[in-house]
């Protein structure tokens, strides 16, 4: 099947002539972008995320403690911390420093970039420091020692990996990882889950539970809730279907009773379940996008969200005695809490909303402990506010984030395109509306659903030189629940590319911008939505960028973590899938002669997710064809392509400088 793709040398990282051609493109890349402009616009961007002033977003672990990781230019690779409730109300908390990720590399000759902590609970006093080299998906875990601040000799150390791990006691962990062949599922996460006792080797660690080699992955969880401990293994059969199993105390597994496409979340009496698709349980069908509440151990579900054409969930959060909803009306947020009260629950409004375009998001709550939440609202043109709340108290603002650019004279506005097929499709519109160069960004797939946030870097590097930009909520994504995702699965995947195109001529028609000056941008699928747009609806833009991108759709599940979206995408070695997927797989449908506008492709030689080779067979055949493109790959970064400020910083100069060099901005 991939004897006609000349390109596929490229795919070998470790080959010179590869690496080779890499170094030349990205020569010619900072050649050709590089001056005066771009220097200017890299300085300012890494001033944005360098800022000691902008505002922390903390975690809680259950000990009382604000935890953060925090980059700036003295640490570009990062400080864990932490500091009590009263000292994070200053203006300038007084931080305790846990783990120097920089003095960590020097003091090891290494390139560790920080992939998060697990802490012990209760306890406190240990944690599993995960850490990635060049900011890979896969991870080497090392035990941490929080009161001597050293890690733990012979303590609990899993080679890298695609690992997870959990905290079952101080002496005892669920781990799944690479315990060797076969063990691990075709998408390259692990298929076995194992309990590992402190002081045994990691091979004689004892089997929970083993998947099946096309399972996308299994892991295992231990539930430390005061008065419900409890145990249960995951396994992801794909990545809208999952079963939930509580391990018994005789090792036995008791599947937790649910659809095995809805999201299951357990908190101390409760099970609550999310639904993807209609279920039908004691005489009534509840749709799609339902929110379920039922006792654990007894199937007795009470509705708690039922969504209907225009509102979805978008998350719940449990307090320890209150269940905090998120949802959305037309991608505009809404909050409300539930209280359980057999048989019924009560349901009040939530504090702590943003404006009318602003977007609200439960930041952390202590869910074993108390009724505290921490909220965090923002917007296009308003920067984050991060506020502490308590269920029937007051709401109390404790940081605000400064505006890293001017926003006089900037409004926000939504549109609703229409769609081939009819659909209404929603955007945001961001910006002073001056008819200079306009840049879509859109995503479409896995349930993510794209919301109003506050950028400093595009701040500065867009609007601020009189740019608009334009964030479409097309189909794949979840902006209207699981329908809407649904709607572009697999064999109807081109009714996302139809979505941006129409919101693309929607921009047009009420005279934002024009099509030489509006750019698109996107990353991961929604680099492959880049793609589309490159080979099927050239017409509609003056310039494309896309970060990460998946392209290759005739190969793609042969590479790194490919499998685990056969389910979003299709399977390419079965005909049916292949007839449609050729239909829009960038990569096949490059042809000559087509009124391609300039494109940008950027990547990571570290991506192990989104393989690296998608961007460099694209570029090689648009190259060979006289098309206008310009490739860079960083050689660190995972799928993030930046593995720190510098870096991330280079990639968005390179980004903004390009497209507003080619959409004609003065």
């Amino acid at each position: 099947m991939d004897t006609d793709d000349r390109y596929l040398w490229l795919e070998d990282l470790d080959a010179p002539e590869a690496a080779d051609w890499v170094s030349q493109r990205n020569a010619e890349t900072v050649r050709a972008l590089s001056g005066d402009g771009f220097t200017r616009l890299k300085d300012e961007i890494r001033e944005v995320l360098d800022s000691k002033d902008r505002i922390p977003v903390p975690a809680w672990c259950g000990d009382g403690f604000y935890y953060d990781f925090w980059t700036d230019a003295d640490h570009p690779r990062g400080l864990w911390r932490r500091t009590t409730a009263e000292q994070f109300r200053r203006d300038e908390p007084d931080w305790d420093v846990l783990l120097d990720v920089g003095a960590l590399n020097r003091a090891e000759n290494e390139n560790w970039t920080w992939s998060g902590a697990i802490v012990l609970r209760p306890g406190y006093d240990r944690c599993l420091v995960k850490l990635a080299r060049g900011g890979a998906d896969a991870v080497v875990v090392r035990e941490y020692d929080l009161t001597r601040r050293v890690f733990v000799e012979d303590g609990f150390t899993v080679p890298e990996a695609k690992t997870t791990v959990s905290w079952i006691d101080a002496d005892t962990v669920f781990v799944a990882t690479d315990f060797g062949p076969g063990s691990l599922t075709s998408s390259g996460y692990p298929r076995v889950v194992k309990r590992w006792r402190r002081g045994t080797p990691l091979a004689e660690a004892a089997e929970v539970f083993a998947g099946e080699a096309d399972d996308v992955l299994i892991t295992a969880v231990h539930d430390p809730a005061p008065g419900y401990e409890r145990d249960f293994v995951v396994r992801r059969r794909d990545f809208y279907h999952t079963e939930l199993y509580q391990i018994r105390p005789d090792g036995a597994l008791a599947r937790i009773e649910a659809p095995d496409d809805a999201d299951c979340d357990v908190h101390r009496d409760w099970v609550l379940i999310q639904l993807r698709s209609p279920w039908t349980v004691g005489g009534e069908t509840h749709p799609a996008g339902s929110l379920l509440a039922t006792p654990f151990g007894r199937v007795e579900p009470t509705v708690l969200f039922r969504p209907d054409e225009r509102t979805s969930l978008l998350s719940h959060t449990w307090t320890r005695d209150h269940l905090l909803l998120v949802t959305m009306a037309d991608v505009r947020t809404r909050m409300e809490i539930l209280t359980p009260d057999h048989p019924r629950w009560r349901r009040a409004p939530m504090p702590g909303g943003g404006g009318e375009f602003d977007h609200v998001w439960v930041v952390d709550t202590d869910p074993d402990h108390d009724n505290d939440f921490l909220l965090s609202s923002e917007g296009f043109l308003q920067p984050a506010t991060l506020s502490l709340g308590t269920v029937g108290g007051d709401v109390t603002v404790l940081k605000q984030a400064p505006a890293f650019f001017d926003a006089a004279g900037m409004t926000v506005r939504q549109h609703f395109a229409v769609s081939a097929d009819g659909t209404r499709v929603p955007y945001f519109v961001a910006g002073a509306g001056n008819g200079g160069p306009a840049l879509l960004y859109g995503y479409g797939g896995f349930e993510v659903t794209m919301s109003p946030s506050y950028s400093g870097r595009t701040g500065r590097g867009w609007l601020a030189r009189g740019g608009t930009w334009v964030l479409a909520g097309i189909r794949g994504g979840g902006e209207y629940g699981p329908a809407w995702h649904r709607a572009a699965l697999r064999e109807n995947r081109m009714k996302a590319y139809e979505d941006f195109a129409a919101v693309a001529a929607d921009l047009v028609e009420r005279g934002i911008t024009t099509p030489d000056r509006l750019g698109a941008l996107g990353g991961s699928n929604g680099g492959l939505l880049m793609g589309v747009m490159l080979t099927r609806y050239p017409e509609l833009f003056g310039a494309i960028v896309a970060m990460v991108p998946l392209l290759d759709m005739r190969r793609y599940t042969k590479l790194l973590a490919g499998r685990s979206w056969i389910a979003e995408y299709g399977d390419p070695d079965d005909p049916a899938d292949w007839a449609y997927l050729r239909e829009f797989s960038p990569y096949q449908n490059v042809r000559p002669g087509r009124p391609y506008p300039p494109s940008l492709l950027l990547t990571s030689t570290r991506d192990d997710r989104v393989h690296p080779g998608h961007a460099r067979k694209m570029a090689a055949l648009l190259r060979e064809l006289r098309y206008d493109t310009t490739y860079y790959e960083n050689v660190e970064g995972g799928h993030g392509a930046a593995a720190d400020n510098e870096q991330s910083a280079t990639n968005w100069a390179l980004t903004l400088e390009f497209l507003w060099r080619h959409l004609g901005g003065a």
